[in-house]
């Protein structure tokens, strides 16, 4: 007979602690990648995952919300690792060793900010999950039994006739594969300990619909409830350590091995200090996570939590995946895109810039190099870099400086949208001020939902209109004798720097180094450039500006290079 789970936090509870503890200065915040699978070298996907992940990060830092972490890792553990070891004529160990290498160096140089490195073969992180498990364990959510079924061993996991279809093999025989994935399923009969994941049924419901926001986009979130109305069998949660020596052994019973992804999962704990001081960050988790994992870190995870006693995680952040000329990347067809390779040739910050401006959480985008260099070339080189440099030219700036704003010149009016145009300004000038001005909200309400390719479009919008702005009243036809015409050429470019100020701020969290050399041009100092107190023009609206007349910083250059055609050609694949 089953027994019922352990009487656990009631998930609604749950969900009201995490949100009292979601407002006020000086809270607290976990954000994370998945720990990823150390059976090959990274790839875009992967890289995309992180840097989604790190300028939310970056991005809470310069709000100075409170203490932030982002955590990620790899995960080291299972029967593909074991495989892709013996594939590659070495031992687990060793191959993980040498990829999670391989991950550390991507993720460095890529300029993501994680705070903790997690290896599933560390100690710490062992001992975390020999924790979790008798949690599980001690309060009636295990049991031991038979079990066979469809076992995907490159999702890692048992998966139910609903989620099969028939296919052939490249024999042509006939076989089972999972229909997400399309790998192919073997059947698969162990005697194992179960997790009474059917139990949990109306507690996940529960959870969801007292937390909207606990799986997004909205698409991701109809996605589980559906799951959750479809079969939800318990959970096969070890495996035969006959079959899987390489993984965790389950505690007080040898011939088991812990299931690798209740393994990784629990590394979002072990990274906060688990089982002792996990307390100050737990359930304030933000996890970013690939659609393909979704079921596992939304069905799974918040349940596995619950019969521990724990809180599931404040918000599940889902994006979707990048294809290559419009086909899923895979080493048979050879169009794995090497994202070293990429930075070596489109630049750190182009490529960081490229993959969170073009890629939309709800659906799959197509990577092919001609759109890196045409994006690149016409938003970074062109509109933001050939803007600073025309309005920070000797000819059109000669003293260098942060020159004086006139009000005389664009006076203030009560309702841009009901004006003709006051002094020099055009009605059109007033609607790019109050478009500049409202940029900030506009760039933290997609930030807060996850929307950060939305944020990049409406900065880019800022910084066309911002040209326009500039070309349109021409400074360099402006007479330089005429004191009335000096105002107006002094207050032209006063408005430009604001704004590239303004874009320059909100675009450290995507392109850190740029965005650097851009504040660092303007003479914005460090402590200057944080988004808590970020305001456009405070001239016109009757404030100080403390940039006003200062000297600028030294010229180092064109802000981003123009690619040329020849960057366009394929990226590789690395090799191990």
């Amino acid at each position: 007979m089953l027994l019922p789970p352990r009487r656990f936090l009631p998930p609604c509870r749950a969900a009201a602690t995490a949100a009292a503890t979601a407002t006020g200065p000086g809270r607290r915040l976990l954000l994370s990648t998945p720990i990823f699978y150390a059976n090959g070298p990274p790839h875009i996907g992967h890289l995309y995952s992180a840097l989604l992940a790190d300028a939310l990060h970056r991005y809470h830092d310069l709000r100075g919300a409170g203490p932030c972490r982002l955590s990620t890792g790899t995960d080291e553990h299972g029967l593909k690792i074991q495989q892709a070891a013996a594939a590659a004529g070495t031992s687990p160990p060793e191959l993980c060793e040498r990829v999670s290498r391989l991950f550390h160096q991507a993720l460095t140089q890529a300029a993501v900010s994680f705070t903790d490195f997690t290896r599933t073969s560390q100690p710490r992180h062992q001992r975390a999950v020999r924790h979790f498990w008798g949690a599980l364990r001690d309060g009636g959510a295990l049991y031991k039994g038979s079990y066979e079924g469809w076992y995907c061993t490159p999702e890692e996991c048992f998966l139910p006739e609903s989620q099969l279809a028939e296919r052939r093999d490249a024999q042509g025989r006939p076989c089972k594969v999972s229909l997400e994935s399309g790998h192919q399923v073997h059947w698969t009969k162990e005697e194992n300990y179960m997790f009474r994941l059917s139990a949990f049924r109306d507690p996940l419901r529960t959870w969801l619909r007292d937390n909207p926001q606990a799986v997004s986009p909205e698409p991701f979130y109809q996605r589980v409830l559906r799951w959750l109305d479809e079969d939800l069998p318990d959970l096969s949660v070890s495996r035969e350590s006959s079959r899987l020596p390489w993984g965790i052994p389950v505690p007080g019973d040898p011939t088991q091995t812990v299931y690798v992804w209740v393994d990784a999962l629990v590394n979002y704990l072990s990274a906060v200090g688990y089982p002792e001081a996990h307390g100050q960050w737990w359930p304030a988790a933000h996890h970013v996570v690939g659609k393909d994992i979704l079921r596992f870190h939304a069905v799974y995870w918040p349940a596995l939590l619950m019969a521990a006693g724990l809180a599931p995680p404040e918000r599940i952040l889902v994006h979707s995946h990048w294809t290559v000329h419009g086909q899923k990347m895979s080493k048979s067809l050879g169009n794995v895109v090497d994202p070293g390779a990429c930075m070596g040739r489109f630049t750190v910050d182009g490529f960081r810039y490229f993959l969170l401006r073009q890629g939309v959480p709800e659906r799959d985008c197509d990577y092919y190099h001609q759109k890196v260099v045409k994006l690149l070339n016409s938003e970074l080189a062109d509109a933001l870099g050939g803007l600073l440099n025309r309005s920070t030219a000797p000819s059109i700036n000669p003293s260098n400086t942060y020159p004086r704003f006139s009000k005389s010149c664009i006076p203030k009016v009560l309702d841009y949208r009901e004006t003709k145009g006051a002094g020099r300004a055009s009605a059109e000038d007033y609607e790019f001020l109050a478009s500049v001005a409202s940029l900030p909200l506009r760039v933290a309400t997609y930030f807060e939902g996850f929307q950060i390719y939305k944020a990049l479009e409406c900065i880019s919008l800022c910084v066309r209109q911002t040209n326009s702005f500039f070309q349109r009243h021409r400074p360099w036809k402006l007479n330089r004798q005429d004191p009335a015409e000096q105002l107006w050429l002094d207050t032209i470019i006063h408005v430009t720097l604001e704004s590239l100020r303004v874009c320059g701020t909100l675009l450290q969290p995507v392109i850190p180094h740029t965005a650097h050399r851009l504040l660092s041009r303007l003479a914005v100092q460090p402590q200057e450039r944080g988004l808590s107190g970020l305001a456009f023009l405070p001239r016109y609206h009757g404030k100080l500006c403390p940039f006003e007349g200062r000297q600028l910083g030294a010229d180092t250059g064109l802000l981003f290079h123009r690619l040329e055609k020849s960057d366009q050609h394929q990226t590789g694949t690395k090799e191990l």
